[in-house]
């Protein structure tokens, strides 16, 4: 990738979810039965993050094309396969 943006760039998905039904999802799609567990926290995080995909689009040629259930479900195929291989 090509360019003149030499400064951090928040790429990922334009639509807004919380860690929280992030965790679920996961929880939910791999069968877990994992405890979420909220904690504290730091002091410096950010209480929202909002990629700026029309600065990826822009710089980069870049723009999200897979949805986040959809991605999840890929990402647990390929450690599923990639476990059961070792």
């Amino acid at each position: 990738m090509a360019g003149d943006h030499m400064r951090p760039m928040n790429i990922g998905d334009p639509n807004e979810f919380t860690m929280l039904e992030l965790s679920e999802q996961v929880v939910e799609l791999t069968g877990s039965k994992s405890k979420i567990v909220h904690l504290e926290l730091p002091r410096d995080e950010p209480k929202q993050r909002k990629p700026d995909v029309p600065l990826a689009k822009r710089e980069l040629d870049w723009e999200p094309k897979t949805q986040l259930r959809e991605g999840l479900l890929k990402m647990i195929q390929h450690f599923e396969t990639e476990l059961s291989a070792k």
